[in-house]
């Protein structure tokens, strides 16, 4: 039995036969994809297959997006500059990018700015609108941010600033009081709110310019996906054609940052998420973000390798940083005392950058699997500022705000927050926190969540379902990548990569296998039977080696629901092959001991209360029955046979009753036998080995047969009749050859069953009481 590290949630019913009435011939399993996905008729489903450009929306259809072209074609005709006024993320400085690039376009006179993370922090701020009228801007275009800048607008029109928002940020109690406002959620008549920012300024893009800007698609699929905006509706389709912009880019900027990545062929989503977008991501976390939008606008081949290649410089510094905040912070908390007193995990340490909090949070969530709060802190301020993530059994926006005094800012949502608090406050909110989770978390609640879309049989697995499957992507928010279950024998179990942290399973039911891999569960090498049924929650992906393409299942997460054998009998260095628990228990019959094992006999195991994870059987019992008593009615989930048998009777043969019979008749009829001398004439006159001769000797005196006198054999008088049944030398060789028989010489399978029986006897017995059968 293996526990599974996750809480599997199966989000369908087996018995829901899946059935294509659409005329699409498509696979159940796609079929039951799609409809979960909210796909129900025909004209959805190929919609949602085959998106096209028609499908989006009119920009016409943003409340004020004609005042806010109307001003830019003013401030044109004038000749005034204008400002974009951006972020620092991915989805900021793409949104910037192509804010600039669009008004350039227009022959506007235009530059732009994004605050600094540290010392200006996020949206807008009085100082950097005091300083763009100062140096004479009369119109300002904010890109994803500016929703909340109440105050900041109100300056501006104080100034003489005109301030246009496109924004897509969720719309506080009070709107600025902007010349215009172009966001999603304040556009009534808008079909789709989910833009992310940077789709949100294409769409003022393409109603400035009168035209659907193509060129501007590879910023737009870089923002989408970096912010992590649900990739439905118009974002799906702007992503399906941005990754085909952004694989063929013309843009200089990119083809820099993408050889940076190491990315010479099609472009995919995760590309963007895991190499792209971190690395546009990395400029704001350390510095200035301008130098993000000073790559992406660059038409310098040159000047953009320099920064690409400081980008790459960068973003290489941000990984070090938050492998070495995280470290600390791991050091922090084993410093709290034992993980299960502390349902929320609050740290906090002067120096560390305050960049990287979120990214260093969300390993502690990873690692943990509980909500974590990373704080830096200022001791100038005599304040802790930093990052929240939760799980989602944990509302953090909730459970802050009922001790929202502890703070001196707070925003943010259920599962991600940031904040601002006095030094003296950080041990109040951890208490606060804990206390909550406390009340209304269970353990199962401490487990990552993986939601499961459908079973499959291995034997369904194949080329023509994974090419189907395939026409769901671009995967992201509210369309991930499907998660599949299946169950199989795994075939052969492997460790690979240089640290063997990775799992390599060829998983095979009914005749048919398919390759698995498992990054970074190596560990479970030592914890998995290759001969014991798993079940496993996987991706599926196609495998490309050498030309040939096949399915592989990437797994997340693996369990086993039955006990397993580990079959270590005769091994001599056994232990150096296995992992050894922690709570692991090693059950020796004959006293013996294992160092690196509690070992305990029989007795204290018999007390021992169940499940025990993981027994090592070190050495044979005395009898059969004594092993069967142990076993009876315990739950055992993983056992190793790790005995030894060197003094082995198995392949000894058993002196026949007539050979007994013989001898004892020559006994009889010679009146004494000289063992030292008459022995070795035997041996040679009947073939029997000298072993033999004793062991019948010993037999004999065991039953009161003979006796010694004078340092000789003789037959005792009047011996009372026995069976040979009866000696306890002949019952202990019998027993002894039984025990062989079943747990040395037996095969893995004929062991497991015997052993099966024994542990589920205390089951059977008992309903046979109950039922009366």
């Amino acid at each position: 039995m293996l526990q599974s590290q996750s809480n599997w949630i199966f989000t369908y019913k087996e018995e829901d036969e899946q059935v294509d009435e659409t005329g699409l011939s498509l696979s159940p399993f796609i079929t039951r994809l799609l409809n979960s996905r909210g796909m129900l008729t025909k004209e959805q489903i190929e919609a949602f297959l085959h998106p096209t450009l028609d499908q989006l929306h009119d920009a016409n259809l943003f409340h004020q997006i004609d005042i806010a072209a109307e001003r830019v074609e003013k401030a044109i005709e004038r000749g005034e500059s204008i400002l974009v006024y951006g972020d620092y993320d991915a989805d900021g400085v793409t949104s910037t990018t192509l804010m600039v690039e669009a008004l350039r376009e227009k022959g506007a006179m235009c530059d732009y700015y994004i605050p600094n993370r540290f010392t200006e922090g996020y949206g807008p701020n009085e100082s950097a609108f005091r300083e763009a009228h100062r140096q004479g801007f009369q119109l300002i275009i904010t890109v994803d941010n500016g929703i909340a800048g109440v105050n900041e607008v109100k300056i501006a029109n104080e100034l003489g600033i005109d301030v246009i928002i496109t924004d897509h940020h969720e719309v506080q109690e009070e709107l600025p009081e902007a010349l215009a406002i172009i966001h999603p959620k304040c556009s009534p008549k808008y079909p789709f709110d989910e833009l992310a920012g940077v789709g949100v300024a294409f769409k003022f893009a393409s109603y400035l310019l009168g035209y659907f800007p193509k060129q501007f698609l590879d910023l737009v699929v870089i923002g989408t996906v970096a912010d992590l905006v649900p990739l439905q509706d118009e974002n799906r389709v702007l992503v399906k054609y941005g990754l085909e912009s952004i694989s063929n880019t013309n843009r200089i900027g990119l083809q820099a940052l993408k050889k940076q990545c190491s990315l010479t062929e099609e472009i995919t989503e995760e590309d963007i998420g895991f190499r792209i977008g971190p690395r546009l991501n990395a400029v704001g976390r350390l510095q200035d973000a301008n130098i993000a939008v000073d790559l992406l606008l660059s038409e310098d081949p040159g000047e953009a390798e320099e920064l690409a290649e400081y980008v790459q410089e960068l973003n290489t510094e941000r990984q070090k940083i938050v492998t070495q905040i995280a470290e600390e912070a791991i050091r922090s908390i084993e410093q709290l005392g034992p993980i299960e007193q502390h349902k929320v995990l609050v740290v906090a340490k002067e120096g560390w950058n305050q960049g990287v909090l979120g990214i260093v949070t969300s390993r502690l969530v990873q690692e943990y699997h509980r909500p974590a709060i990373v704080l830096t802190i200022d001791p100038k301020t005599n304040s802790a500022k930093g990052s929240a993530r939760s799980i989602a059994q944990f509302d953090l926006f909730k459970h802050c705000m009922t001790n929202k005094s502890l703070f001196t800012h707070f925003g943010g949502h259920a599962q991600a927050a940031g904040m601002t608090l006095p030094l003296e406050n950080i041990d109040k909110l951890r208490t606060a926190l804990n206390e909550i989770a406390e009340e209304i978390l269970t353990e199962d609640d401490f487990k990552p969540q993986l939601f499961i879309d459908t079973t499959i049989d291995i034997k369904a697995i194949n080329m023509e379902l994974l090419t189907q499957m395939n026409q769901l992507a671009p995967f992201g928010m509210n369309n991930p990548k499907p998660i599949f279950h299946v169950k199989g024998l795994p075939a052969e179990i492997r460790q690979i990569g240089a640290t063997k942290n990775h799992l390599k399973i060829l998983l095979e039911d009914d005749g048919v296998a398919v390759d698995g891999i498992g990054f970074g569960i190596g560990e479970l090498y030592q914890r998995l039977s290759q001969d014991t049924p798993l079940e496993a929650v996987v991706e599926l992906q196609i495998n490309e080696w050498n030309g040939i393409r096949k399915p592989q299942l990437f797994i997340k997460d693996i369990a086993v629901k039955e006990w397993q054998l580990f079959d270590f009998r005769g091994v001599k260095n056994w232990i150096d092959k296995v992992n050894i628990e922690n709570n692991a228990i090693a059950l020796s019959f004959q006293g013996n001991q294992i160092e690196a094992i509690q070992t305990v006999t029989v007795t204290e195991f018999e007390q021992l209360a169940s499940p025990i994870e993981a027994l090592y059987l070190i050495d044979l019992p005395n009898n059969m029955d004594q092993l069967s008593k142990v076993l009876k009615g315990k739950e055992i989930y993983r056992m190793y046979t790790c005995y030894q048998n060197d003094e082995s009777v198995f392949f000894q043969t058993l002196p026949s009753r007539e050979e007994f019979k013989w001898l004892y008749q020559f006994i009889l009829k010679r009146k004494y036998f000289d063992y030292k001398v008459d022995a070795p004439k035997l041996a040679v006159y009947k073939d029997w080995k000298l072993e033999k001769i004793k062991w019948m000797f010993q037999v004999f005196h065991d039953l009161g047969f003979l006796t010694r006198e004078n340092g000789q054999i003789v037959p005792t008088k009047n011996p009372e009749k026995k069976d040979l049944t009866e000696s306890s030398l002949y019952q202990k060789m019998q027993q002894q050859r039984i025990i062989e028989e079943q747990l040395f010489y037996s095969t893995y399978h004929q062991l497991k069953e015997w052993l099966n029986d024994q542990i589920e006897s205390a089951t059977t017995n008992e309903e046979e009481l109950i039922y009366g059968f």
